[in-house]
């Protein structure tokens, strides 16, 4: 669920976009909860790009114990955990997007003080703070802030029937009960939920289960590749069943909290042109590490071209070539 914000946000787009739907749809995308706290941490309109930090959070608050996916969710009742921090930024200019994420256990100072932990903890403390903590630590201004819920994934990716995944290998991870086939899988909500949550990812290579061995990195890659997929699928469900887009909406809607000054409907139109899927995906370098007994992530080698770019100062780095 890490991306999960992301993709709720980028299924929005396909359908609106590729289905010609935006003014129709927009008495349901007013719908959208607003949360206030945001507001003094957001940075004034840029002229040449749009940072949108997307977040999705891990409780199990409002989700069936008897789901299947239940078991998959890592926070507990009434928690505030954020289990995928995003920044989508949208090139005015030339009309097109790049995705990057942030490993949950990267080290970093919360908000502008002096103590450490890993940037996961600033969500615990409030949208407020993890916005400040982007921005103190990393000089990158966030001018909206949007968020989706765990349900509301399942919910969104069974709304247009699925997505498709490909992948080298056989791939299975028994925590959170992963298991798909080489090549191309249709994966419904559950099984989207499982693929984008999982840590322990093993892979059959040569008649023998190996571990994948990233952990969180690797898992940060998968969600992009989903997001992507699900972006294509979306656009061909649209184009397909273009009565079935109501539907979609509702259930993002339902699964998605914004900053009071978004306009979503207008949003969807400036990123019509990114529904093919056509994103940039960006990782950070990272490397593993040990601070006071606690398992973290540091930034190490070409980060900085990717923080950069998303700082607006400096221009965008070579594209990581598909997963």
């Amino acid at each position: 669920m890490r991306y999960l914000v992301a993709v709720g946000l980028a299924v929005i787009v396909a359908c609106a976009g590729a289905a010609g739907l935006v003014s129709g749809a927009k008495s349901q995308l007013e719908g959208v909860a607003r949360v206030d706290v945001v507001v003094a941490e957001l940075a004034p309109p840029s002229d040449g790009f749009e940072n949108y930090l997307l977040v999705g959070t891990d409780s199990r608050e409002g989700v069936d114990p008897n789901d299947p996916d239940y078991a998959t969710m890592g926070g507990d009742l009434g928690s505030q955990r954020s289990d995928t921090i995003m920044i989508l930024r949208y090139d005015t200019a030339a009309q097109t997007a790049a995705l990057m994420s942030f490993p949950r256990d990267l080290f970093v100072t919360i908000g502008n003080g002096e103590k450490k932990n890993r940037i996961n903890t600033a969500y615990s403390l409030g949208a407020d703070m993890l916005i400040r903590t982007i921005r103190a630590n990393f000089n990158i201004p966030i001018h909206h802030y949007v968020e989706i819920n765990f349900q509301g994934f399942k919910e969104l990716v069974d709304a247009v029937g699925g997505v498709h995944v490909c992948v080298p290998y056989g791939a299975k991870d028994q925590n959170t009960g992963l298991r798909i086939h080489r090549g191309c899988n249709l994966l419904d909500g559950v099984k989207a939920l499982r693929f984008a949550r999982s840590r322990h990812y093993h892979q059959f290579i040569n008649g023998k289960w190996q571990l994948e061995g990233t952990g969180d990195i690797g898992r940060t890659a998968r969600q992009r590749q989903f997001v992507a997929a699900l972006l294509k699928d979306t656009v061909k469900y649209s184009a397909a069943n273009p009565f079935g887009v109501g539907g979609v909406m509702r259930s993002i809607v339902g699964a998605v909290t914004a900053d009071p000054a978004l306009d979503i409907a207008s949003f969807l139109k400036r990123l019509k042109p990114a529904a093919d899927g056509s994103i940039a995906s960006y990782g950070l370098d990272v490397e593993n590490d040990v601070v006071n007994e606690m398992s973290v992530v540091q930034l190490a080698g070409n980060s900085r071209s990717v923080l950069e770019y998303f700082a607006g100062i400096g221009p965008a780095p070579v594209v990581e070539p598909p997963a």
